[in-house]
């Protein structure tokens, strides 16, 4: 019975090591940070994690401690794709043992990770995907959403662009991103006239065809043209938009939401350019937003970029919503913690809204100013476009 009992100890022991199953530590929080740490949105990963990593130390005081436990963070790359992101989710959350997860960058990454998420009853807390249908059609109780939604990037630039006599067509990637984007702001457009919808798939690197179909449709048309622009990576429309001089032949501006610094270089040839933005480092003013700059400007010699604001917020509402349950850990229990939840971020107060779980924060109009002391189009703001401002519609069937 001795030996048969030590054989099954040990064969125990082997399955373990076999599969990667990690034992819970009771002293332990662990965190999946999930992000396409390769792939065309790289850059918006390394963003998000870096944003992240300085939120923990910020909402801990520097100790990465709640409630006595140690918080550990396990990164992930779901290459941009949405089989690789459901399968390192479920890794995360059986194997490796995280209490929650964060991420990811894409929206059809995270489509597919919803699932997951309710399959196994823990907390997939997403940032940066934007798409609408993540806290809409798809939802579940488990998803919780620091990142804006289509909804939130539509609307705020509607209430920028959707004056009498414009007249507005839009162009976007062919994807959940783009196609959530445009529905939602396409329905947010009362007063403006909408003329036409342009679609391209993502990675798309000639643009031709669709600026000629773009400028088939407004070429003719009379009073303010505006092409609202959905775009998110490498390769992007914007140069084309100067090569091709829409502007000055026919009267066509371009107007978009905000971007990395990077992407951000292409809006010098837009003076004047007009939309809405979730996030500018020069734009909040409050302290947590203080603190993010001086101690990016410290560690890195930069300013913090538009998804750095989105990782530090998500770490805040994690930190936040564990020093409420005391490091307690159970999802039933932080479900009922976050839900209605505010929290203090780079971009001022969030708030979870209890029906979708989706973070209610505010947006900024800005216009486009060229300084020679910056490499980018600088985005100076006209207007803070409050969360109650904006009617962002519940989507889910809860």
């Amino acid at each position: 019975m001795k030996r048969l009992l030590t054989a099954a100890l040990c064969a125990a022991a082997l399955v373990a090591g076999v599969t990667g199953v990690q034992a819970a530590d009771p002293k332990e929080i662990k965190i999946a940070l999930i992000a396409s740490k390769t792939g065309p949105l790289e850059a918006y990963a390394k963003q998000t994690i870096t944003g992240f990593m300085m939120g923990l130390d910020y909402a801990t005081g520097g100790t990465m401690m709640v409630a006595g436990k140690k918080l550990v963070v396990i990164e992930k790359d779901d290459q941009g794709k949405p089989d690789v992101g459901k399968a390192v989710l479920a890794a995360a959350y059986a194997d490796d043992k995280v209490d929650i997860a964060v991420g990811p960058t894409a929206s059809p990454v995270a489509l597919a990770m919803l699932p997951v998420a309710e399959e196994y009853k823990k907390i997939l807390l997403v940032e940066p995907a934007v798409a609408d249908s993540i806290t809409g059609d798809k939802w579940n109780k488990y998803i919780f959403r620091t990142g804006r939604n289509s909804s939130q990037d539509a609307i705020s630039n509607a209430v920028a662009l959707d004056k009498p006599g414009n007249v507005i067509a839009t162009l976007a990637q062919d994807n959940a991103f783009g196609r959530d984007g445009v529905k939602a702001f396409r329905s947010a457009i009362k007063n403006a006239k909408f003329v036409h919808e342009e679609f391209v798939p993502s990675g798309t690197t000639d643009f031709t065809a669709a600026m000629q179909h773009l400028i088939d449709a407004m070429k003719d048309q009379k009073g303010r043209k505006i092409v609202w622009v959905v775009w998110a990576g490498s390769p992007s429309p914007f140069s084309k938009f100067a090569e091709l001089e829409l502007q000055k032949r026919y009267g066509i501006e371009m107007a978009t939401g905000g971007n990395i610094l990077p992407a951000m270089v292409a809006y010098k040839a837009y003076p004047g350019m007009e939309g809405a933005l979730y996030y500018y480092f020069g734009i909040p003013k409050n302290p947590v937003n203080e603190w993010l700059v001086a101690n990016h400007y410290k560690q890195f010699k930069t300013p913090p970029d538009f998804f750095t604001a989105g990782g530090m917020s998500a770490a805040i509402a994690v930190v936040d919503a564990l020093k409420k349950t005391k490091g307690d850990t159970n999802t039933n229990k932080l479900i009922a913690t976050m839900e209605g939840m505010s929290f203090e971020t780079p971009k001022g107060l969030m708030t979870f809204r209890k029906e979708d779980h989706q973070a209610m924060q505010d947006m900024y109009h800005f216009r486009i100013k060229v300084d020679p002391a910056f490499a980018w189009g600088v985005p100076e703001l006209v207007h803070e476009i409050k969360a109650s401002e904006m009617n962002i519609p519940i989507q889910n069937k809860r």
